[in-house]
């Protein structure tokens, strides 16, 4: 199996500077975890921006779906997002029939030790093995579809929408 990985930014990539939490989105993250877990699949890696989920729109998400539109047909795909406006890009690209996308991200820098952001990495890629052709979320260790997803901050967790 072979998966498109597309990087977009968010808390995953983060790396702090000081103690007044100045940050930038850094390099990406996931090839290096990747490396480390020894997994047994041939991926891509896709930097496609490193910004913060809060300053994308939907020129943003519109370069995004430009990018996966051009995979093959069947691919299957992971995008590592940040947190805060993940379920409006996951939406925005519920239009995808052809092609699984997997978004995640982390709650926690991966540069932190406490990170979520390993964890999440590997439910997104057992989801985008498995999963239909469609939009999906992997966070806190379950499956959303994207108009069935909050996150809510106060738990700072993703919830389904009851």
């Amino acid at each position: 199996m072979h998966i498109h990985i597309i990087t977009t930014g968010g808390t995953i990539d983060k790396v702090y500077f000081d103690a007044k939490s100045t940050y930038q989105i850094g390099q990406p993250v996931i090839e290096r975890l990747l490396d480390e877990m020894n997994v047994a699949f041939s991926h891509t890696l896709i930097p496609l921006m490193r910004i913060d989920s809060l300053d994308m729109s939907d020129k943003h998400r519109q370069t995004l779906a430009d990018c996966i539109a051009e995979l093959p047909a069947g691919a299957r795909v992971i995008v590592t997002h940040g947190t805060d406006t993940m379920t409006d890009s996951a939406r925005y690209l519920g239009h995808l029939v052809d092609k699984t996308v997997v978004f995640t991200g982390a709650l926690q820098p991966a540069a932190f030790r406490d990170s979520d952001a390993i964890f999440n990495i590997g439910c997104a890629l057992g989801a985008a093995q498995s999963a239909a052709p469609g939009a999906y979320i992997a966070m806190n260790g379950q499956i959303f579809e994207p108009g069935q997803v909050i996150k809510n901050r106060d738990a700072n967790r993703f919830e389904a929408i009851t």
